[in-house]
């Protein structure tokens, strides 16, 4: 079992950032329902439910919120749970009935997660967005990119995995242990706009430094520098070179055969473009394997740039675990790792099917009052 094994968390079903917590928790080991709506939600084409990734490792079932022995059946699991997840608009559960204050009137102890983009308050609050706006304001956006070149959108990597997803399992779990201090729940508020800016703190430091420029593709980490790029090979495969350290970046240049005092200053900016078009030429003698047989797991700060399905057969990757297989289905393992309470194997991705009702319930309600509720057509 893993490190979260006892702690049960109720998921109101969104999309984007508030699976990818719940699943996250699930993977460490908590107990997650997960509430889905009885219709699904417009998101386009809709994936094989196998292929749905952010829903492993938790039961699910349908329930129409807006029927007030829905509401109420939430309400009597929010009894027995130690946290609620919710990624609505701001004022949406309020309306439901199933905001904080109802919730905590039930459970005083119980830890209200909320996700949004924007926050539970502020101007844009209640209007509409995605990862890419959200990554926008917070000044992240602007800063990726190569020079010359417009803003490079990063999957959706920064804004709703990283700044929101994560930010919001770190909040939960904060308050999840405060509440076992001192017997008292709260709200816990992850905004996108919150998380990304806080994990730009690092860039702010560096701006108010005079170590770090506004424009894209100056410097040390953004593609500005030539010892953190990506390079070409012969074959058409990429390489990545990270030597910022001297010493390492030293190691670099001898591996290639390239005699330092020949070689532009690492840290003299005027020249380089020309240390960068020298790399370049000399990366586009060999294929991508013959650099990996010449320079992986050296101190040249070196890796290939690997497509997803590569990445899975790197030898690296399957010494560590990190990918596993579920039913048929490769995808990464629970992370982190722990020495004592591992988490097992996630559950694959299941729907809110009426006929598991009673499987998926198990352990929040009695058999008889299953029964009862299925009978009247409570469950979608």
């Amino acid at each position: 079992m893993g490190p979260l094994a006892g702690i049960r968390i109720l998921e109101l079903a969104g999309i984007g950032p508030l699976p990818m917590c719940a699943m996250l928790l699930a993977d460490l080991g908590a107990t997650v329902l997960r509430i889905d709506r009885p219709d699904p939600q417009d998101l386009g084409v809709k994936r094989p439910i196998r292929a749905n990734l952010a829903l492993r490792g938790r039961q699910a079932v349908a329930l129409d919120l807006k029927r007030p022995e829905a509401r109420e059946l939430v309400l009597r699991m929010v009894e027995t749970a130690d946290c609620l997840l919710e990624g609505f608009r701001p004022g949406v559960t309020e309306r439901l009935g199933l905001g904080p204050e109802a919730c905590h009137a039930r459970n005083p102890r119980l830890v209200y997660g909320r996700m949004t983009g924007w926050g539970q308050a502020g101007p844009l609050a209640q209007a509409a967005g995605h990862d890419l706006n959200y990554i926008a304001v917070t000044g992240a956006l602007h800063a990726i990119g190569r020079a010359g070149q417009p803003p490079t959108p990063p999957l959706n990597l920064v804004g709703d995995f990283a700044g929101g997803s994560l930010y919001l399992a770190v909040g939960v779990l904060s308050a999840l242990l405060e509440a076992r201090v001192s017997g008292r729940g709260q709200v816990v508020d992850a905004a996108i706009v919150d998380g990304t800016a806080h994990l730009m703190t690092g860039f702010h430091g560096l701006l108010a430094a005079g170590m770090m420029q506004e424009e894209r593709g100056a410097n040390l980490l953004d593609s500005g520098a030539y010892f953190y790029d990506c390079y070409a090979c012969a074959d058409g495969g990429w390489i990545s070179v990270a030597p910022i350290e001297g010493r390492f970046h030293a190691e670099l240049l001898r591996r290639l055969g390239i005699a330092a005092e020949d070689f532009p200053a690492q840290h003299d900016r005027a020249r380089w473009p020309e240390a960068r078009a020298r790399l370049a030429a000399v990366f586009r003698t060999r294929s991508r394997a013959e650099w990996c047989e010449l320079l992986e797991g050296t101190d040249g700060c070196f890796a290939p740039v690997l497509t997803m399905e590569e990445s899975r057969r790197h030898p690296h990757m399957v010494a560590r675990g990190t990918y596993i297989e579920v039913e048929g289905v490769v995808q990464p393992g629970p992370a982190p790792r722990f020495s004592r309470t591992v988490p097992e194997a996630p559950t694959p991705p299941c729907e809110a099917d009426p006929v598991h009702v009673a499987e998926a319930l198990s352990g929040w309600l009695a058999e008889e009052e299953i029964a009862t509720l299925s009978a009247a057509g409570t469950f979608g």
